[in-house]
This record gives C-alpha cells, structure tokens and sequence, in this order.
C-alpha cells in the first residue's frame, strides 16, 4: 500500500464484503451481504460506499449500475494496519506486542506452542 488509506469501522464492514466477494459487487448486493447482520438503509450503504472510493480504497466502474471492487487486498490492508497498530501503541517493537499479550493473560499455553511452532516454521 503505497498511502496508507484511513477506514472507519463502517466502511470496513464494506471492505469485508467486497475482500469476500468473487467480482465486483453493486450497491444492492453489498447492502445484501451486510443486511445479514446490519440493518443499514440504501442511502447509508451508498455514502459508505462513496467514502470508499473518494479515499482510493474502492473503486467503481458504471455498466448498468455502478459496481464496485476493492482496491487493496486485505491482507495487504491488515499488513498496514497491522504496523501502525505496533508503531502507535509498542514503539514499532513486535516484541513488545507479543510480551503485552503474554504479561495479559491474553495467550493460553497452547496459543504460545503454536506460535512457537508457526515462528520455527518461518525461520
């Protein structure tokens, strides 16, 4: 990601929907996808939407109506995210995010075995 785009937590429910879909989606079946667990009206779908495409994250091409695909991969976004998550809160240490988690009781010993494993396998 050459800028990093700022999303908010709506617009990343958008995202999702896109990063899931197989081809580009118009603006029903987004709100579709999202009715599943959102009740949001067209015209909030729409804004959402259009936010996404002034800020470089989606972007649309007109046929009959307006569809809609991600710009960015998602994990491309979450490798970003991700770093200035680190960046903001542990100095730009991953260590220090990894002892948070552990000193938090947040990883269970079998969490900690197969992040040892997974690391093992990275080397």
């Amino acid at each position: 990601m050459d800028k990093k785009i700022m999303v908010s937590d709506s617009e990343l429910e958008i995202l999702e929907v896109l990063w899931a879909a197989e081809s580009p989606l118009n603006a029903a079946d987004i709100r579709n996808a999202l009715n599943e667990h959102k009740k949001w009206e067209r015209t909030t779908v729409l804004t959402l939407i259009q936010r996404l495409v002034k800020k470089g994250a989606v972007s649309q091409e007109k046929q009959e109506v307006y569809y809609y695909s991600p710009c960015i991969a998602r994990e491309e976004y979450v490798r970003a995210e991700t770093k200035s998550f680190i960046d903001k809160f542990f100095k730009g240490s991953p260590k220090n995010l990894a002892a948070a988690l552990v000193d938090s009781d947040t990883l269970t010993k079998k969490d900690i075995e197969e992040l040892r494993d997974y690391f093992n396998r990275k080397l």
